[in-house]
């Protein structure tokens, strides 16, 4: 019967059990090859928001906005570049960038609240709340 119960759990692996060494001679567990790879999930984030941005500013955004957006934060293989840069190649003044970056950058903010990864969540929230009051003030 003891030997029955080894067999079963001969196959068994624990996450802080030794399973290599590395260059230096310490000894490596697969927790430790686990934990290395969290950086793959924030690569795959950046990845989707980035996208999101993209087709966030290609949405929202007018031609003027896209093209300060895009120089200044240096997007479409730009390279970044200040607002007095951006002012003096569009022939504008310094301050009129920063209108309409400040005003670009609200327009994307709205749209990312609004939106999520999963739909559209901002305006079945409001319902909710919309009812729950509605409810509140009936009684």
């Amino acid at each position: 019967m003891h030997f029955r119960s080894l067999k079963k759990s001969a196959g068994d692996i624990y996450f802080d059990e030794p399973i290599d060494t590395d260059k230096e001679g310490n000894q490596l567990t697969l927790i430790d090859i686990i934990a290395e790879d969290d950086g793959i999930l924030d690569k795959i984030d950046l990845s989707i928001k980035s996208e999101q941005l993209y087709r966030f500013i290609g949405e929202c955004l007018d031609e003027r906005e896209i093209t300060v957006i895009k120089r200044r934060y240096g997007l479409y293989g730009c390279m970044p570049q200040t607002q007095r840069e951006v002012a003096d190649s569009l022939g504008i003044s310094r301050s009129y960038v920063s209108r309409i970056e400040k005003k670009a950058l609200q327009t994307l903010k709205k749209k990312y609240d609004r939106t999520s990864i999963f739909g559209s969540s901002g305006s079945a929230g409001q319902t909710g709340q919309a009812k729950e009051g509605g409810k509140s003030s009936e009684k």
